[in-house]
């Protein structure tokens, strides 16, 4: 999905420090993405939308049977797909169930990272090349770890600018404080983020077109109810098909996600984003609670090569500038915008759009040229076409 990851695997592991544990071995040639607790039809799914050709599934003594049955489950399906078994390295019985099944390999808990991941490289040169879809549409986050409104006041008005550059668009907010994109604009919507999970299978064009909120120019707005689960409790597994599924009918998404505390969750979809808009402001505070969490993500392995930083709420005449700032994120800054605290109080008081209320303010036009620049990585994207789950299916 985002062009800085080459390959995505897909895993079955005991529990999350054995999935970082992977994630952090396999981190220099792609993204591990959790492919839940163990059912077939899930892990099939997860293979035909990442497009993965390597599973790693973990195996135990209790549970042994099943996990061998989803190994042969998965590789009759697939037949060119890879199967690693992790497991007690110590354990002769485990690696003979797991050759037995078909797997490819079988690799210890905690075996040092340079051996899974050349033992990565060795399955990869043998396996198929599998070519990614090109028709997904773009995919850009906001995300800081600060939680105000202004998260979903300048991630509405970047997707208004796309929108209005002819492309389908949805704004996804799941920032902090929650459904502000909504209330900033005066709309409800009675089915939001938590609906669409429970309504995977079911998300297709007629769906999106009766359900989803529709803004200014035709925006689409998906965003978090007050009765949703919080993001962390939401899979790896769940986000990635969601995802997969909103992109299909989406020529450009933007995800909202300030304020959000770190979790598996958010990785997914700062991994999988085409680009990572950073946000911050001058406030050294908020800039070392931002840098705790870029930092961990950088000792963890997550590339980010696609991020860049974007600087709120400017004041020249304060330290630190956004060159300092730049260098102490070690991030390129895409803009710096204009505090202008009267104009966005009345915008937001008034629920209106900065583009209707002071069209010519310096903030106004910053936004608009931002949302001109995240346009251009979909606007040649063909207009997206239902019948995705259908085919993920099986039916016609």
């Amino acid at each position: 999905m985002s062009q800085n990851l080459n390959q995505t695997f897909l895993a079955i592991t005991r529990n999350s420090t054995d999935l970082e544990w992977l994630q952090g071995a396999l981190a220099p040639l792609g993204q591990v993405v959790s492919a839940g607790g163990g059912s077939l039809d899930e892990l099939l799914a997860l293979v035909d939308v990442t497009f993965a050709s390597l599973v790693f599934v973990g195996l135990d003594r209790e549970h042994v049977v099943a996990q061998s049955a989803l190994i042969e489950g998965a590789l009759e399906a697939k037949p060119m797909l890879a199967v690693v078994a992790l497991g007690d390295g110590m354990d002769n019985q485990l690696v003979l169930n797991a050759m037995r099944a078909g797997a490819r390999d079988f690799v210890a808990y905690g075996s040092r990272s340079s051996e899974v991941a050349g033992l990565v490289r060795r399955l990869s040169k043998r396996l198929p090349p599998v070519a990614p879809n090109t028709q997904l549409g773009g995919l850009t986050v906001l995300y800081g770890v600060q939680s105000n409104g202004d998260g979903a006041l300048l991630a509405n008005h970047m997707a208004q600018v796309v929108q209005k550059s002819g492309q389908q668009t949805l704004l996804l907010d799941l920032g902090l404080p929650r459904g502000d994109s909504l209330a900033l604009l005066g709309l409800e919507s009675s089915f939001h983020f938590g609906d669409a999970l429970r309504h995977l299978r079911r998300l297709d064009a007629t769906l999106i077109d009766s359900a989803f909120t529709s803004a200014e120019a035709g925006l689409r707005i998906l965003a978090y109810a007050a009765s949703d689960e919080p993001l962390e409790h939401t899979s790896a597994a769940e986000l990635y098909m969601l995802l997969s599924a909103l992109r299909q009918h989406f020529q450009h998404i933007v995800v909202n996600l300030t304020g959000q505390p770190d979790s598996e969750a958010l990785r997914t979809f700062v991994s999988h984003c085409d680009k990572l808009l950073w946000y911050t402001d001058q406030n050294v505070l908020d800039c070392r609670r931002n840098l705790a969490v870029l930092n961990l993500w950088r000792e963890k392995g997550m590339k980010l090569d696609h991020a860049r930083l974007l600087v709120d709420r400017y004041l020249r005449s304060v330290a630190p500038d956004s060159e300092t700032l730049g260098k102490s994120f070690g991030l390129e800054v895409i803009a710096v915008l204009a505090y202008s605290p009267e104009v966005r109080l009345n915008a937001k008081n008034q629920g209106v759009t900065l583009f209707q209320f002071a069209p010519r303010e310096v903030l106004t036009q910053s936004l608009r040229t931002l949302g001109e620049r995240l346009a251009k990585r979909s606007e040649g994207l063909a207009k997206p076409k239902a019948g995705w789950f259908n085919r993920l299916r099986g039916t016609p």
